[in-house]
């Protein structure tokens, strides 16, 4: 305890090695917690505001215990971070150096198997080949974020990386991801993300072999994200594109052995699936079973027969290539997921489909985790730390703990250090019209341009669907006059980390997002100083998920909006909101543009979520806001010149 005190403290060895260093009393009490709970085997939520320094926080308490441990982040970018900068610099202050790993998905790491059968007369395809065979010379790790050169869109990634489900030799020693597997088993600390987390655990529940390693400290970074991941991780999920893919590989097989009944089986199932797909809705969105054409669920059983008639046909020629047997393997697999999709009772979940413009996806998806979670957190002895910077609504943490079966947990909140009542303004304007108006994104976009030329800094424009995402685009390009000679960046048109970087260095830019902008985005100083949301980001009802989630907590005796809906969209804007100050010197300006956060019973629960920081309608406010900090940021800015 006196050793984790003294590490914070102002005269500590972090003080020492970090520029600017000061002690932050929350992330001293943060980090004391953390270690009392590793002590006593038991799970921990933590709420940690933006500036607590909650990394070093967890970090520290499990290094100085010694513990076998597991950390998972929300992303892959937070992992690497996290294993390439954080841990080795807080493990060679603290002198306890300890073997560590770094553990991702399969499909993150080059497939040598793939490589050497991957072809493609498309020339940059050809070229991105090029690179990689030159690139896997040099690397030890096969992890394709060590790759540069290529983009992440490019035609080649599914040439060259595999799944569970089409992985040519699990075994295989010079196989990248099982080297990776192998050396997190035998080390003290791996960082993983969530994705990998449940995707051990949903192998647990079926019995399948550990790929994670035993600990006895899990941290969960990012926790907030969790749920909606442990969702999809308990559920199963078809895709066309998968049987599709697998079909041609194995179409090509069993032409060359001139094997009739089963190129027969093969193209029959394909017949059956283009005349499923041709009976579905072609507008893109999500389709509950009971709602399609009663001919559409009539095919998907089909589809599900010719499967297996595929599977019963290959079962009768093995032998005749060692490849068939893995390819019957992932068949079956196939088979059976498709099984539990149309066999399930109705209480194990939501059926459904999704329509996109590349496949179909056949679904059936938990309505409720929270037992299925808290057996796997009762089922062992770990210590469990959840943290987050948004977790609670109005400081309440039920929603959180409900969700997820988290009911015994013990509950930590650190406040943000930073002075979010003076360096940050909410502004809601009040003459804008009702968020379901035609014209109300024109009108949001018209009236937050004004403020523009009082910002010196970039602004982050938030959208919450991707359709006013696309009219924001049309609007600025017809009215580059508002941007006053600002560049303009858009989700889309370049990768998130490209568009990010750009951002950051030009520090006077509009950069126009939509949901994966909403949390993640780590900009300092002027390079942001606005945000702009457009509406309170609830999720639509019309989402059959969505709706299902609300019908199933109505039959509970509970209300949907207030238990489901509403803590969705306050942790959400609190994400958003988020974006704007990231260091103790940082200020700006959100601005929220949807009066129902003033007109709406509810829209006090959003404020006071969100206190300390202040609101106002006026926007004479706001520019004399925007002037005080302006003039005090260059009266700083001069004084250190002078020095």
């Amino acid at each position: 305890m006196k050793e984790l005190k003294n590490l914070f403290s102002q005269q500590g060895k972090l003080s020492k090695i970090l520029t600017d260093y000061r002690t932050r009393e929350g992330q001293t009490e943060m980090a004391l917690d953390i270690n009392l709970a590793i002590q006593e085997k038991t799970s921990l939520i933590i709420e940690a505001g933006t500036g607590i320094g909650k990394t070093f926080a967890y970090l520290a308490p499990v290094l100085m215990n010694g513990k076998k441990t597991i950390i998972s982040t929300g992303t892959k970018t937070l992992q690497d971070q996290l294993y390439n900068r954080d841990l080795p610099l807080l493990a060679s202050v603290l002198g306890r150096p300890i073997s560590t790993s770094l553990l991702k998905g399969r499909s993150n790491y080059l497939c040598l198997h793939r490589l050497d059968d991957a072809h493609s007369s498309d020339k940059t395809i050809v070229n991105d080949l090029r690179i990689i065979n030159e690139w896997k010379s040099q690397t030890d790790t096969g992890d394709l974020s060590e790759l540069i050169g290529i983009s992440e869109n490019s035609g080649v990634w599914p040439l060259v990386t595999c799944t569970n489900d089409n992985c040519p030799d699990p075994s295989y020693d010079k196989c990248y991801f099982f080297k990776a597997r192998k050396l997190a088993q035998n080390s003290d600390l791996s960082v993983i993300n969530h994705h990998l987390l449940f995707a051990d655990m949903a192998m647990k529940e079926e019995g399948f072999f550990d790929f994670l390693p035993d600990a006895e400290v899990i941290i969960i970074d990012e926790a907030h994200q969790i749920a909606d991941i442990a969702t999809q991780f308990f559920g199963v999920t078809i895709s066309s594109y998968e049987i599709e893919r697998i079909m041609k590989e194995l179409l090509l097989k069993v032409t060359a052995l001139n094997e009739t009944p089963t190129i027969k089986a093969i193209n029959n199932l394909s017949k059956i699936l283009k005349k499923l797909i041709s009976s579905l809705p072609r507008k893109k969105g999500r389709y509950v079973f009971d709602e399609i054409d009663p001919k559409a669920n009539n095919l998907i059983r089909d589809f599900y027969s010719a499967i297996e008639a595929v599977t019963e046909a290959m079962s009768s020629i093995l032998g005749k290539d060692e490849s068939l047997e893995l390819m019957l393997e992932i068949l079956k697999k196939i088979r059976n997921r498709m099984s539990y999709i149309i066999d399930s009772f109705d209480d194990e979940g939501l059926r459904w489909i999704e329509v996109t413009s590349r496949s179909i996806r056949l679904n059936i998806t938990p309505l409720d985790i929270g037992n299925r979670l808290q057996h796997q957190l009762n089922s062992t002895h770990q210590t469990w730390i959840f943290t987050s910077a948004t977790i609670s609504v109005d400081d309440d943490f039920s929603y959180f703990q409900n969700r997820l079966g988290i009911r015994t947990a013990k509950i930590s909140q650190y406040r943000s250090p930073f002075a979010l009542d003076t360096n940050a303004l909410v502004y809601v304007p009040s003459n804008l019209p009702e968020t379901n108006d035609i014209q109300f994104t024109e009108s949001m976009l018209a009236e937050s341009s004004k403020l523009i030329n009082s910002v010196k800094g970039g602004i982050l424009f938030l959208f919450t669907s991707n359709k006013s995402l696309e009219i924001a685009k049309k609007w600025f390009h017809q009215n580059k006059n508002k941007l006053n000679s600002r560049s303009l960046l858009i989700q889309g048109e370049s990768s998130r980390d490209h568009l990010l970087k750009r951002f950051r260095e030009e520090e006077n830019g509009v950069l126009l997002g939509t949901r994966t902008f909403w949390e993640g985005v780590d900009v300092r100083g002027q390079a942001l100083n606005m945000v702009v949301i457009d509406k309170l980001p609830f999720k639509s009802p019309a989402d059959p998920l969505v709706m299902a989630r609300l019908e199933y907590l109505n039959k509970l005796g509970e209300n949907g909006f207030t238990e489901h809906q509403l803590p969705e969209a306050v942790l959400s804007l609190k994400q958003g909101i988020g974006r704007l100050l990231r260091d103790e010197n940082d200020f700006g300006l959100i601005i929220i543009c949807d009066n129902r956060i003033n007109k709406k019973s509810y829209g006090s629960v959003f404020k006071k979520s969100l206190e300390p920081l202040e609101f106002t309608d006026n926007r004479a406010s706001v520019i004399e806001f925007l002037k005080y900090h302006n003039n005090k940021k260059q009266s700083v800015a001069q004084k250190e010149c002078k020095k």
